[in-house]
């Protein structure tokens, strides 16, 4: 009797500890999932500021060398004085904070102060503009032939997020590119190589009180590959990264994403703006999870109309997407504001209304009520590049 007193008490003393074993897992996963980080709610709501409906960013985070060939392209020299005119009249355009909730600064320019003495960070504040900070040091070429990229500055990341956290930033960006469109493009470690660099920068932002701007693009380039090649890829893409986001741990509520639209190639005919809204909101549903507050489109290879355009059917064709679908143009808002100024200071209030007229314009389709004529009509597609060793975008 004893014996068989003991067995049960071992049986149920083994109970306990099995019961115990079970529980465990389910209280670490609860960890796992919920940020250490100090900032947490803090990059949550600065996420959900950012991208409010009605505005979107302003992406002026052109390195000092891509800054310097748009200004020599209007006839103005590449000089530390003239980069810093050329943002201030951006950042000190009158009511710009109406229809631009955050601006992407390339490090100098985070630094700078306007000439009347206030620093950048200060006189965007004040427009109810949040800084941003662009970290990746620029594309590298992956081994082989094919010209596929991985994205630097991992390096001392965390050390510098603390710093420009200290000058300003509230949110930071992180430019990866996938090529397609040619035999072979992408390839597996092409696509697994972004993925990576921009779930650890997500996490390392997190980590360091920054709000990530994650940036998959699958750039628009020469070729007359299809919409739907477009969207097979960038499906793939999007699924990759916000896997490794889930396992970096990366907080979804506190990031915001920067996608390509989905667009056929340079040498295939133009879709129109509806069957692009449509691929790109399918392609947006099927991968990315509305834990994610805003979808802040990039611009590139599209004219200023263009993407105006195609903003405005994004949101007719999903008017209650789980995410804000709006914008974080550079070229967009940039192009024919730095035509006008052309470094002349008669020309400066001129510059800084159509820089706010573009804004409202995007402002207007980002809520899907713009209605035209747009500030700068027409304009065809752009080439732009790959850009390596530190070009912004």
């Amino acid at each position: 009797m004893q014996a068989q007193m003991q067995l049960r008490s071992q049986r149920t003393a083994a109970g306990v500890r099995t019961t115990r074993s079970r529980v465990q897992p389910k209280v670490m996963c609860r960890a796992f999932n919920s940020m250490e980080s100090p900032y947490a709610e803090e990059l949550k709501k600065t996420a959900a500021y950012i991208a409010q409906k009605g505005k979107g960013i302003l992406a002026s985070d052109e390195s000092n060398a891509t800054t310097g060939k748009r200004l020599q392209s209007v006839g103005v020299d590449n000089t530390e004085e003239n980069r810093r005119d050329w943002r201030e009249l951006l950042y000190t355009a009158p009511g710009l904070g109406q229809y631009i909730s955050g601006a992407i600064m390339f490090e100098e320019t985070l630094y700078q102060k306007g000439r009347d003495g206030r620093q950048f960070v200060d006189v965007l504040l004040a427009q109810g503009i949040y800084p941003g900070i662009k970290v990746d040091t620029g594309l590298q070429v992956l081994p082989g032939d094919k010209g596929e990229t991985t994205t630097q500055g991992l390096d001392n990341l965390a050390d510098r997020c603390k710093a420009y956290r200290k000058q300003g930033a509230r949110f930071a960006k992180w430019r990866a590119v996938v090529k397609i469109g040619e035999a072979g493009c992408p390839s597996t470690t092409a696509v697994l190589e972004n993925a990576h660099g921009l779930a650890r920068y997500a996490q390392i932002c997190q980590e360091n009180g920054l709000v990530p701007i994650v940036e998959p693009e699958v750039t628009l380039g020469p070729g007359d590959y299809s919409i739907e090649e477009t969207a097979f890829w960038s499906e793939r893409v999007y699924s990759h990264v916000m896997r490794l986001l889930n396992e970096y741990g990366v907080v979804l509520e506190g990031i915001l994403l920067k996608p390509n639209m989905c667009l056929p190639g340079l040498d295939a005919p133009v879709a129109s703006p509806q069957e692009v809204a449509r691929v790109t909101v399918r392609t947006m549903m099927r991968s990315i999870p509305p834990a994610v507050p805003g979808i802040h489109f990039l611009s590139g290879g599209m004219s200023e109309e263009e993407a105006t355009l195609n903003l405005q059917a994004l949101n007719e064709e999903a008017p209650n997407a789980p995410w804000a679908l709006t914008f974080s143009y550079g070229r967009a808002l940039q192009s024919t504001t730095l035509k006008t100024w052309a470094g002349k200071e008669s020309n400066w209030a001129a510059a800084q209304d159509i820089l706010v007229q573009l804004a409202k314009a995007n402002s207007e389709a980002s809520t899907g009520k713009f209605k035209g004529p747009h500030p700068v009509p027409g304009g065809g597609r752009i080439l732009q590049a790959l850009r390596t060793g530190g070009a912004g975008k």
